[in-house]
């Protein structure tokens, strides 16, 4: 990596939505379903090949957790990024089918590593990171829809925030063509469960599987969002490609099976974006695929800014989150910002999305609140620009007290729904900044009640 220059910030979108992303690849191991019909076996984490450039740095310390959050703070460092609010990654498979104790002592090396100090337990080193230099905000993991519920309680102690979902397209006969090994009930029942624990949802979206098409793809993608079981808050959007050593590239060469063009591919993706309401967020899309590795598929990975582009050329209206973000908006008006909230059903409880935009819809700050059977939880709390450090004063949006504008909104529908008290999911990095506004700790999360607001 070439050194920045003084004050030179290199790579600035990787830090520009508000948190510095760590992504910590977990150690080779088969899913226990068996193999999906896309999916590589290259003797790497499943669905990966041996140059993706997350593989390759976890190699070179054979996959040591530690060694792989400490030597992305420093990358990090070295570029001049912030480093004080973490997003932890875990990706490289089901991390909720590996062994209990690898699971619990992997967790535990990476909050270690934020520390700089080994700590006895999982325990301690959640409590010295509440206060240490690099802190936790959010930790995600990635899982099947069918391995998940039972894994709740377990993920909550490990600090969990985010869960994504390996759902491609929410359809039993093409789960069964691909081999897939789990049903669409297991994706509804699975977000209904982490919603109601409080989690994020993503979704990771794979448009072009055998069995589907152009059309079926957008029926799919719209039931997304208009069948209450789903309603998913993050999208990775992967179109389907042939990778070597996949079943799926013996039914390419036997001339079963074609994936889209480009030209399909700009088409749909520009469908589903204008489909996408307001609080869900694309996080990717098109996977970083080695070229040697890619039989068949498009190799434009920069494929979602063209089009992009094109779509603030035409001045076509999306409502998606990331393109909304202040960070990759030219700020405009910060003055006369004000509140909006969308309210819809999902998953058998009414979802409110509070918004800070500005009159040109560009969001600076968002919140997700969750009402269920009498109970209420705040399930997101995030103010976008870009990352600053801990104490450092804001000129957007970080900083400024929107936080406290939204969680102040947020109480008072919660008091107005009469609900007894109001949870708050918390990476382990937040829960001083939730003390501060009033909140305590309630096993693995921070409570108020509503005599309190």
């Amino acid at each position: 990596m070439i050194i920045p220059s003084k004050n030179e910030v290199r790579k600035p979108t990787k830090t520009i939505s508000g948190i510095t992303p760590v992504a910590v690849m977990l150690p080779p191991r088969k899913c226990e379903h068996g193999i999906c019909l896309y999916c590589p076996s290259l003797d790497v984490p499943q669905s990966y090949t041996p140059k993706s450039p997350v593989v390759m740095r976890a190699s070179e310390v054979n996959y040591d957790a530690c060694k792989q959050v400490k030597a992305r703070i420093k990358a990090f460092e070295v570029m001049h990024h912030p480093t004080e609010k973490i997003e932890l990654i875990i990706m490289g498979g089901t991390f909720l089918e590996y062994p209990k104790k690898f699971k619990h002592d992997f967790i535990k090396k990476c909050y270690d590593a934020l520390n700089g100090k080994i700590s006895k337990n999982l325990e301690q080193a959640q409590k010295l990171n509440e206060k240490t230099k690099h802190r936790c905000v959010a930790l995600c993991v990635e899982t099947r829809p069918d391995e998940c519920t039972g894994y709740i309680r377990e993920m909550r102690k490990f600090g969990v925030t985010r869960v994504e979902l390996g759902v491609q397209m929410p359809d039993d006969k093409i789960y069964r063509k691909i081999k897939r090994g789990h049903s669409v009930k297991d994706v509804a029942d699975a977000t209904r469960e982490l919603k109601n624990a409080g989690f994020k949802v993503g979704y990771h979206i794979m448009p072009g599987l055998p069995g589907s098409n152009p059309k079926k793809d957008l029926q799919l993608f719209k039931k997304l969002f208009s069948d209450e079981r789903f309603k998913p808050d993050q999208l990775k959007i992967y179109p389907c490609q042939v990778i070597k050593g996949s079943k799926l590239e013996e039914e390419y060469w036997k001339k079963k099976y074609k994936p889209y063009t480009k030209e399909q591919l700009e088409e749909i993706l520009k469908k589903m974006l204008a489909l996408i309401p307001r609080y869900c967020r694309v996080m990717r899309m098109m996977r970083e695929i080695p070229p040697e590795y890619l039989v068949a598929g498009t190799t434009r990975i920069d494929l979602r800014k063209e089009i992009e582009n094109e779509i603030r050329m035409n001045k076509d209206k999306i409502k998606e989150i990331r393109f909304r973000e202040i960070g990759f908006n030219k700020i405009g008006d910060s003055e006369n910002l004000k509140l909006k909230i969308t309210k819809y059903k999902a998953s058998g409880g009414d979802e409110y999305f509070l918004e800070i935009i500005n009159k040109k819809d560009i969001l600076f700050g968002l919140l997700r609140l969750r009402i269920f059977d009498g109970k209420s939880i705040i399930r997101e709390l995030h103010v976008y620009g870009q990352s600053l450090k801990l104490g450092e004063r804001g000129v957007a949006a970080q900083h400024t007290g929107l936080g406290k504008w939204l969680m102040h909104e947020a109480e008072r529908i919660v008091k107005e729904k009469k609900c007894p008290k109001i949870l708050v999911i918390s990476g382990v990095g937040v829960r001083e900044y939730y003390k501060k506004l009033g909140y305590n700790p309630e096993e693995s999360y921070i409570a108020k009640e509503i005599r309190d607001i």
